[in-house]
Parts: structure tokens; C-alpha cells; sequence
């Protein structure tokens, strides 16, 4: 599943469902949203057609009121009611800041700011999401900083754990290119002077949190003590609302050959899949380091499979003929994993695994005897993954060429088939 919801206009429009809880339960699919500016809809186009299909009952607009003026609001709906709750005081430019500036330290003291600012308008935000009955979405302009913060609130006061709720944030960085484009178009062209702008390193939410707890505690105590809200109630009526129990049974996965065609939901992900690396501290793959031009190539040079849900893409791995970079040269007797991508919390438990055994069916109908993979040698955590799937150590290459410029080293796993 894509979280972000394809619009013509807006670029950073997702639903926050299929996150989880420590409990047993999910956030409910459907019914919290949040986005860039919905100042962009026009009534009667398809984009406002399939928002109104979504069901959305209130909408929560945390821009200023002179950015309302100067780009518009959503138009207006009897199916929803609109608040414009302003939670910054403080207004900066971010495409004005200059080059030097360390986004991740810089963007945690705004969002410092606005948590201590905007008080007011966090806590009537956060009682409108909490006595929802229907869909609620909450945007600024980008749907980044401002939206960024109140998700998190939302998703801690609802037991998602941190890791998540960072890499909820880092997932506008799928969408960076479209804001800035969108930037460029409303000035002449010109760039922005910061190169951050547009951008969700997840330092800038990581450091947010911890300064949040060093400086309150807790994220419940900012909210009963700086919002003056009680964050027990506030926190009971969140997860009555907007949790449900994690499902017992999936359909069974389909999998199918990728075609061309395939070739932007492949980037996306494994883009995906790598934002959710780095907001738990695994640096194995990093966003845009593979095109749709790397996944052409694999599939004229090997195989490539998706893995389908139900409607939903939930997987996707490449199988090689030979491997060179990492294992030297080889007689033809083994295939070689490479990419085994699951999507983030709406793949079903064991996808990863299945997505293995399915490589490795492949690999046994072309009479090969071995399956080969690889994996960073600082990563101890996967190569326990592939372990404990049946693959053994043989080796280790300490400076393979993946084609990035700078050699690495991997440690190769090996699997004799039946």
C-alpha cells in the first residue's frame, strides 16, 4: 500500500491507517489523513471529486490566515466542516534560509517553537481529531512541518511508537520533488537558496521528541500540563475512534513477473522501504539511489516479481543470473536475491519470508542448486533475518562495487535447495 493517495494536485496527501500500536491494534484505515494544502482543489475537477469520495467530515487548516489569503482554502462542502486553526506564531521562509543551515537541528527548534507557541490551537486540534466520527484530514502547505507535528502528537497519544511516527514524517520526502516543482513554478523558476527546503530527514522528528520529553517529560505531560488537556481522557478517546484490531487473516499473496510498466512502483518501494530503515538507524539503502532505469535493466538481465495483496502491492524482490560485484566469477549454479522489499506495515506477517520462498522456487525451476544473497556486513540484523531462513556464512566481500562510487563491504549468505 502507497500511503500517499494519488492526486493531480496534491503531492503529500496520505492516510495514517496501518500503523501499529503496542497493543495489538492498528490505526484505522480511512479515517485520519493529512496533506499539503488542500487550497489546490477545485471544485468540479476529479481531485475534488475523489476527495469528497473519501468521506472526510472536518478538515483542519493549521496555515495562517494570510497564507489562506494569498493561495486559498479548501472550497467549500456541506458533506465537511472547515477550522483554520493557525498553530505556528512564529512565521519563517524556509526556501530563504541559507545553504549552511543543518535542516535537521534547525526544523526540531521551529517545531519547539510552535509546541510551545501554539497551544491553543494544538489542543482545539487535537480535540477535534479526538471527537471525530468521520474522516478527518489536517494540513499546511506542504503537509511536512506544521502537519508533521500534529501527527505525531496524534500518533504518541495513540501508543505508535517512535520509530514510525518519524518515518511517517521522513515519507514527504517521496513527495519533495512535486512540492518543489510546484515552488519553481510559482517563482519564475528560481530555486529556493536552502537546499533542504521541501525535505523530511528524519533527525529533524527524532530530535523534535527527544526535546520534547527532555523538556516536559513526556508527551503526555506537554499535554496535560502545556495544552491543559487530560491526556488520559484525550488519549482513551483517540484510540476508541481510531484504533481497531490487527487482522487474524490475509489473503494469500499473488505474485507476478513485473513488467515495464512496473518500473515507478518498484523506485517507490524501495524508496519506501528505505525511509523506513532509516528512521530505526539502519542505513542499508538510502531514497533515490535506484531509478526505474536500475529495474529495466534487471528485468531484460534477470527477473524481477511483485507480490499483490488483495489490491494492495506488499512486496517485490530482483533475481540474478550471476553476480560478479559480490561473488566473484561462478559457474552457473545459483541465483542471486537482491531487493527483497516488503511494504511497510500493510504487508502481511511473514511476507518478507514468503517473498524468500518464492525466490527460491525460482531459482530451483531453472536447476539451479544454490540461492545467493548478500547483505551490508554493518547490518547484523538482517543477516540474522537470512539466518534464520536457512542461510549460511560463507564469506565476505570487503570492498564490492554496487555501482554507487564507494565500495562497501557485505557479508554472502548461501542456501543449498531440495
Amino acid at each position: 500500500m502507497d500511503r500517499h493517495i494519488p492526486f493531480k494536485t496534491l503531492h503529500n496527501f496520505r492516510d495514517l491507517g496501518g500503523y501499529r500500536t503496542g497493543t495489538g491494534h492498528r490505526v484505522r484505515p480511512g479515517r485520519l489523513f493529512r496533506s499539503d494544502s488542500l487550497g489546490k482543489l477545485t471544485a468540479g475537477s476529479p481531485d475534488w471529486d475523489r476527495f469528497l469520495a473519501l468521506g472526510i467530515g472536518t478538515v483542519i487548516d493549521l496555515r495562517h490566515p494570510f497564507e489562506i489569503e494569498a493561495r486559498g482554502r479548501v472550497p467549500r462542502h456541506d458533506s465537511f466542516a472547515y477550522q483554520n486553526l493557525s498553530i505556528e506564531h512564529r512565521p519563517y521562509n524556509q526556501a530563504a534560509l541559507t545553504p549552511d543551515l543543518d535542516p535537521g537541528p534547525y526544523l526540531s527548534a521551529r517545531y519547539m517553537e510552535v509546541a510551545e507557541d501554539g497551544v491553543k490551537e494544538i489542543a482545539a486540534a487535537l480535540r477535534l481529531v479526538a471527537e471525530s466520527e468521520e474522516g478527518l484530514v489536517f494540513h499546511c502547505a506542504s503537509g511536512k512541518d506544521r502537519t508533521g507535528q500534529l501527527a505525531a502528537l496524534v500518533l504518541a497519544l495513540l501508543g505508535v511508537p517512535d520509530e514510525t511516527i518519524i518515518e511517517d514524517f521522513s515519507l514527504t520526502e517521496l513527495a519533495t520533488r512535486a512540492l518543489l516543482d510546484d515552488w519553481r513554478a510559482r517563482n519564475d523558476g528560481r530555486s529556493p537558496s536552502w537546499p533542504a527546503f521541501g525535505r523530511a530527514p528524519e533527525a529533524a522528528m527524532r530530535l523534535f521528541l527527544a526535546a520534547l520529553r527532555e523538556r516536559h517529560g513526556s508527551v503526555e505531560a506537554y499535554v496535560t500540563h502545556a495544552l491543559g488537556l487530560n491526556a488520559a481522557e484525550l488519549s482513551t478517546a483517540l484510540r476508541s475512534g481510531l484504533l481497531e484490531p490487527l487482522p487474524t487473516t490475509w489473503p494469500e499473496p499473488v505474485y507476478r513477473r513485473a513488467a515495464p510498466a512496473d518500473a515507478a512502483a518498484l523506485v517507490r518501494l524501495r524508496d519506501t522501504a528505505a525511509l523506513w530503515q532509516l528512521a530505526r538507524g539502519i542505513r542499508q539503502w538510502l531514497p533515490g539511489e535506484k531509478t526505474e532505469a536500475h529495474f529495466l535493466d534487471r528485468m531484460r538481465e534477470g527477473e524481477v516479481w511483485l507480490a499483490h495483496t488483495g489490491a494492495a502491492l506488499t512486496g517485490g524482490y530482483e533475481l540474478w543470473w550471476d553476480d560478479p560485484a559480490a561473488w566473484g566469477p561462478r559457474p552457473p549454479e545459483a541465483g542471486y536475491i537482491h531487493r527483497l522489499m516488503t511494504a511497510p506495515h500493510t504487508a502481511p506477517p511473514g511476507a518478507g519470508r514468503r517473498l524468500l520462498a518464492h525466490a527460491e522456487s525460482r531459482v530451483t525451476a531453472a536447476g539451479r542448486p544454490y540461492a545467493r544473497l548478500d547483505c551490508l556486513s554493518s547490518n547484523p540484523r538482517l543477516r540474522t533475518y537470512y539466518e534464520s531462513a536457512g542461510y549460511t556464512v560463507v564469506g565476505e566481500q570487503r570492498a564490492k562495487d554496487g555501482g554507487t562510487g564507494s565500495p562497501y563491504a557485505v557479508t554472502l549468505l548461501e542456501k543449498r535447495l531440495p
